[in-house]
């Protein structure tokens, strides 16, 4: 039998009446992921198809790690590589003749967006970037992501090649499970083996008015039909978060996809952090207990049950389910299991604790005398009984 209790404690939560309102942003594709959550808590058209630039090389990066058994092996850079990269391609800088491994070529291809090096990772791996995209697209298979399609390792426009600020999401969140990965996505500059240092795009993108210290790593990426798209990874009151922005405006020299970003980090280190929502020995459910010293059996709280939450919370939401014996006595024993607390907010279990006997339940002797009164003078009346019974029929025979 289970019973739910809701708690509406007034006096020590407040209780918002007014929404929160997300910062007006320029970008037309938004995707805010709790990482730490597992949970969407803001999207804007996030499932539209559209091309996403080099936010491509994202894919590029975790399929060459799973693909490339030494990273640290040693490759050369040729002229033939080289022609392959296109005129209006951004690059690293690469030259023919070049020794670099392939963990070179990866910093290179996410932080100053080489497609000289992307294309270097491809060919020098694959035989062929055609043989490398194969890959890609098996991987994205493999993740889940189900509107995505790759047919270059760039992000350059091309038909059919896109994603969705979903999907991309979706593929940087399992790309940062790989420790390799978060290394390269989150480094600032790196110097390769040649001597050449790479910095992170995102100082091309910003300006000296904007903070952009909250972002841990990133990926920028432009293109005609893009327009400025960004991804970023970043610690907010102790939840990482991913936000994916696609097609912002460059306007009188400010890029969006990056202003955007910085705005919404802001509006989520001021919004959302772990709220308590029931204190520590908060009285839950009290039970009856038969027979014992104790007539009821308090349950309570054994920690502080806290949430991520925005500040507009709402404490009627908050549901907590006792599951467990509705009754004790005095056979229960002291750290004894008898069920479990669930908590839950908008319906969703975010905490469980399980509930255990924490003092010793003693039988009173008296109380038992009293409920079992007539059954005891019974039991005491029954010998006397028999004796009686026994006695008439000895009587009677010797009649």
């Amino acid at each position: 039998m289970k019973k739910r209790i809701i708690l509406i404690i007034i006096l020590l939560f407040p209780i918002y009446i007014e929404a929160l309102e997300y910062p007006s942003i320029n970008s037309k594709v938004v995707e805010i992921y709790d990482m730490t959550d597992n949970k969407v808590i803001y999207e804007v058209d996030s499932n539209k198809a559209s091309s996403i630039a080099s936010l491509t090389k994202i894919a590029t990066t975790i399929t060459a790690i799973e693909e490339i058994d030494n990273l640290d092996e040693k490759v050369t850079i040729t002229n033939e590589i080289l022609k392959t990269v296109r005129w209006d391609a951004s690059k690293a800088g690469l030259k023919a003749g070049d020794v670099l491994t392939y963990r070179d070529l990866l910093y290179a291809s996410i932080l100053p967006s080489g497609a000289d090096a992307t294309n270097s990772v491809a060919i020098l791996s694959s035989g062929s970037i055609e043989n490398f995209v194969k890959k890609m697209n098996e991987l994205i298979k493999k993740i889940g992501l189900t509107n995505t399609n790759f047919v270059n390792v760039t992000g350059l426009d091309e038909n059919n090649h896109y994603s969705t600020a979903s999907d991309i999401r979706k593929l940087l969140a399992y790309s940062l499970k790989n420790p390799t990965f978060k290394e390269i996505y989150t480094a600032k500059d790196y110097t390769l083996s040649n001597g050449l240092k790479v910095e992170s795009t995102i100082k091309r993108y910003s300006n000296s008015n904007l903070n952009t210290n909250n972002i841990l790593g990133s990926k920028t990426g432009y293109t005609g039909e893009a327009g400025y798209c960004f991804s970023s990874l970043s610690n907010i009151n102790s939840h990482e978060f991913i936000i994916v922005v696609l097609n912002a405006d460059k306007i009188n020299n400010n890029y969006y996809n990056v202003i955007d970003t910085v705005n919404l980090i802001a509006f989520l280190n001021n919004n959302f952090k772990e709220e308590l929502l029931v204190k520590k020995k908060t009285l839950i459910k009290e039970l009856p207990v038969e027979l014992s010293n104790i007539d009821k059996y308090q349950i309570k709280a054994t920690k502080d049950i806290k949430k991520y939450l925005p500040s507009d919370y709402n404490i009627n939401n908050l549901n907590i389910e006792y599951k467990g014996l509705e009754k004790l006595n005095y056979k229960n024993k002291i750290n004894e299991e008898i069920g479990v607390i669930n908590y839950y907010y908008d319906n969703e279990l975010f905490d469980t604790e399980k509930v255990i006997i924490n003092k010793v339940i003693k039988i009173d002797y008296i109380k038992v005398l009293k409920k079992y009164y007539y059954v005891i003078i019974i039991l005491l009346f029954i010998p006397i009984i028999i004796l009686l019974t026994k006695k008439r029929k000895r009587l009677k025979s010797k009649k």
